[in-house]
């Protein structure tokens, strides 16, 4: 058995791509997509088509429903080649807008319907911010499931319980990349590789507080850069994993043991807590890490989303 395997017996597996010819020979349960990954995608000869298929048919209601029609496309490519669900996010320029935000994601759930797709089967992806959270509250009540992402603090995560939403998207990756930087050269990687990686130990944290309190909310970690963060987090509720790193895993014959354990998470002495808003957004502040992180993934994904815009031109 591969590590890959190995790992769907504990953990529900993501592809992380805009590029759905790689994800049959994966097999996953559901699949992720983001601006970033859907630019790369449509610069591909093989799926630049369905940028120009897009534009043509669509092109004289303006770029938002073009945009809208284009990842619902992508969405639709993806659903008939996995049998869970795929995430499909809102415009990051809405980030901070519960209203426009809630209008984009009940659009795009409109046209998946139109195309036969079943609500059961879609998440809408928003950015963790305390609009966007409010956003979801409000959609997962009207039935419409979401996936909070560019998520990096505790606050955020205990805000997202509250809130219910489905799922949200720790990035272990980012977290890495900023304690890494931020030590410089007394960065050791091997000390702080594994169970003590920043990004793990973050994911952790928010998944043994859900567990221990009874909180539904899914935690999917997200954004790896190499494949111990991944056995680290083996039985996380799901894992949403790139081609490449999923490719490494198949490779991989190596024993692979549960690391996160639900039934052993509710025995530990984790207080429960909240936020209103002036809490969460105090809780923010204060960690600096996340505060960076947050804007500057919803800076990446709008500077990705305009790319996308200019090339719809």
């Amino acid at each position: 058995m591969n590590q890959l395997e190995a790992l769907k017996q504990f953990t529900t597996v993501v592809a992380d791509t805009g590029d759905f010819k790689q994800i049959a020979a994966y097999t996953p349960q559901d699949a992720t997509t983001n601006p970033s990954l859907i630019l790369k995608a449509v610069q591909k000869p093989e799926y630049a088509h369905l940028l120009q298929d897009a534009v043509s048919r669509y092109g004289g209601q303006g770029p938002d429903e073009v945009m809208n029609r284009l990842l619902v496309r992508f969405g639709c490519e993806i659903l008939s080649l996995i049998p869970g669900r795929v995430s499909t996010e809102v415009d990051a320029r809405l980030s901070f807008d519960t209203e426009a935000t809630l209008t984009r994601a009940r659009r795009i759930i409109d046209l998946y319907q139109g195309e036969g797709v079943h609500v059961d089967r879609v998440l809408i992806k928003i950015a963790s911010t305390w609009e966007g959270i409010q956003a979801a509250a409000r959609l997962e009540r009207e039935g419409i499931h979401t996936n909070l992402t560019l998520l990096f603090s505790f606050a955020q995560a205990v805000a997202c319980g509250q809130a219910k939403v489905q799922l949200i998207s720790p990035f272990v990756g980012r977290i890495y990349d900023w304690y890494k930087k931020s030590a410089g050269a007394q960065w050791d990687e091997a000390a702080m590789a594994g169970a003590n990686d920043p990004g793990v130990r973050s994911v952790r944290s928010i998944y043994e507080f859900y567990k221990k309190h009874g909180i539904a909310t899914e935690v999917m970690g997200a954004s790896f850069r190499n494949v111990g963060q991944i056995t680290a987090l083996a039985g996380c509720d799901l894992l949403t994993i790139s081609p490449d790193l999923l490719a490494q895993l198949a490779g991989n014959e190596a024993p692979l043991k549960r690391a996160l354990n639900a039934s052993a998470a509710k025995d530990l002495d984790i207080p429960f807590v909240t936020y209103d808003e002036a809490g969460f957004r105090f809780a923010l502040n204060e960690d600096a890490m996340a505060t960076e992180k947050l804007a500057e993934g919803i800076r990446a994904f709008v500077a990705d989303t305009i790319k996308l815009e200019a090339m719809m031109k």
